[in-house]
C-alpha cells in the first residue's frame, strides 16, 4: 500500500517553497523602491487630498495620541517589528494541527505577496512619517534594531511601499488563517484572532507608517488573495485524477 511522504519531508518542502517566495518578494519589493522618492511623495500628496475629502485624515491625530502616551510607545514598536513571529507561528500551528486548511491559507499568503508587488512598482507611496509635516517618526526614534536607518534612502530598504500596508495585510492573513482553522470546532474562539489586525491598524496609524486608505488597500488585498486561492483550489481539484475503486 502506498503511503504519504513523512511529515518532516512535507514540512521541509512546504517551508522551503515559502522561503523562496519570501526571498523573491523581498528582492522585488526592495527593487521597487529605488529612485521613486519624488513619485512616492507626489502620490502621497494625492492620497492625503483624497483622505481629507473623505474625512479620513486621522493619521496626525493618531500619531499625536501615541506620542502623548510614552508608556505605549515601546510596546507599539515591538508590535510593529515582531509580527513576523506571529506569521511563522500561525503557519507552523496550522501545518501541525489543522493540515486540512493549510493549502488554502498557504496559497492565500503567496497570492498576497504576488498581488502586492505590482502595486509597489506602479504606485510608490511615501508613508505619513516621510510625507506629513509634524508626524513623529516613532519607529526611527525608538526601534532598537534599525532606528534611524528606517529613514535612510541608502539603507537597502524600500521606504516607499505604504500602499497597501503589508503589516496590516499579513496581520489580517494571520487572523483569517486562525479563523479558518477554528471556525467549525470553536466558532467563538475563532473570532479572537481578528483582534490582532485591529491592534496592528492602531499601531501603523499611530507610528506614522500608514494611511487609513493603506489599510483599506490591505483589506482588498486579502479578499482578492482569498479569491485567487479559491480558484487555485478548484482548478487543482479538477486536475487531480479520480482514484480507481
Amino acid at each position: 500500500m502506498l503511503t504519504d511522504r513523512p511529515t518532516w519531508t512535507r514540512a521541509v518542502g512546504e517551508f522551503a517553497g515559502l522561503l523562496l517566495v519570501v526571498l523573491l518578494f523581498s528582492w522585488l519589493h526592495t527593487a521597487a523602491g529605488r529612485g521613486v522618492a519624488a513619485a512616492a511623495t507626489a502620490n502621497a500628496q494625492v492620497l492625503q487630498s483624497i483622505e481629507r475629502t473623505l474625512g479620513l485624515d486621522v493619521e496626525p491625530a493618531a500619531n499625536q495620541w501615541l506620542t502623548a502616551h510614552p508608556a505605549l510607545i515601546q510596546p507599539a514598536v515591538y508590535y510593529y517589528r515582531l509580527y513576523y513571529l506571529v506569521i511563522v507561528g500561525v503557519l507552523v500551528w496550522i501545518f501541525v494541527r489543522h493540515r486540512d486548511v493549510f493549502p488554502a491559507v498557504r496559497n492565500t499568503l503567496v497570492a498576497m505577496a504576488l498581488l502586492a508587488l505590482p502595486v509597489f512598482w506602479t504606485l510608490p507611496m511615501a508613508p505619513p512619517r516621510l510625507a506629513l509635516p509634524g508626524i513623529v517618526d516613532v519607529i526611527a526614534e525608538h526601534d532598537v534594531v534599525n532606528g534611524p536607518a528606517t529613514r535612510d534612502l541608502d539603507s537597502g530598504h524600500n521606504l516607499f511601499s505604504a500602499m497597501p500596508s503589508m503589516h496590516t495585510a499579513w496581520s489580517l492573513w494571520c487572523a483569517y488563517a486562525a479563523w479558518r482553522a477554528l471556525r467549525t470546532t470553536r466558532p467563538r474562539l475563532a473570532l479572537l484572532p481578528w483582534l490582532f489586525p485591529l491592534g496592528m491598524i492602531a499601531v501603523v496609524l499611530g507610528t506614522g507608517n500608514h494611511y487609513v486608505l493603506d489599510v483599506v488597500g490591505s483589506t482588498v488585498l486579502l479578499v482578492a488573495s482569498i479569491g485567487v486561492a479559491h480558484l487555485v483550489a478548484r482548478r487543482t481539484s479538477r486536475e487531480v485524477p479520480a482514484t480507481p475503486s
